[in-house]
């Protein structure tokens, strides 16, 4: 059963945000006091609506505490409204409130007045240009936490023709192999007789400092 959600902005973070749970299958309404972005999005989303999200009087008149998720993507430009936006949806009881920050004092401040959540697009797409710089052979790295982290990493020349059996990739280099990409597939429940081709990519987990170590041999 789909999900209800509601996306608060359609800048171009809204609206990828709310496109990616359309895609998803999921119900989306979107909310923006830009008449011209929700006549755009009026075809596209389940709701489209043009409103003031800082008015309380149309924020209960929504229903947004019905939603199983508010998702507050106000730019930049509009910091001291997306904290009122989100202060009014936590008032409101939503049961899960996603910000939009552009610095970390935003952040914190979203976090004070009611967001359950905060993501910061640029500084994650910055980070993530950082790595692929310093490190051209990681793929993709998603953070699980403060000491471990998954990855997608090329897999070095050396172990091509290997088993894991072979490589002993936990022993030698503590990370776990959980997966291959292999061409446009995606290979799991890997045994130790599974061998690495060259241009496989590993997918594993470990602490950061390991996944840098595995990639610098690449």
């Amino acid at each position: 059963m789909a999900s209800e959600f509601v996306v608060i902005g359609l800048g171009r973070f809204g609206q990828a945000v709310a496109r990616s749970l359309q895609r998803l299958g999921q119900s989306v309404m979107v909310l923006d006091a830009d008449q011209d972005r929700v006549q755009d999005a009026s075809t596209e989303f389940d709701a489209a609506v043009c409103a003031d999200a800082t008015d309380e009087r149309t924020i209960h008149e929504l229903g947004l505490e019905k939603m199983a998720a508010a998702i507050v993507a106000i730019g930049e430009t509009s910091i001291e409204s997306s904290i009122l936006v989100t202060a009014l949806l936590r008032q409101l009881g939503v049961p899960r409130i996603v910000g939009r920050a552009v610095t970390d004092l935003h952040a914190r401040v979203l976090l004070e007045v009611g967001a359950h959540e905060v993501v910061n697009p640029e500084q994650h797409a910055g980070e993530r240009l950082g790595r692929r710089l310093a490190y051209p052979s990681v793929r993709e790295q998603l953070d699980l936490g403060e000491n471990a982290a998954l990855a997608e990493i090329e897999a070095p020349e050396s172990f091509a023709g290997r088993t894991l059996a072979e490589l002993e990739v936990r022993r030698r280099h503590g990370v776990t192999v959980v997966g291959l990409r292999r061409g446009g597939a995606v290979l799991a429940n890997l045994g130790p007789e599974d061998r690495i081709d060259s241009g496989d990519v590993l997918i594993v987990v470990g602490a950061p400092d390991a996944l840098r170590r595995l990639a610098a041999l690449s």
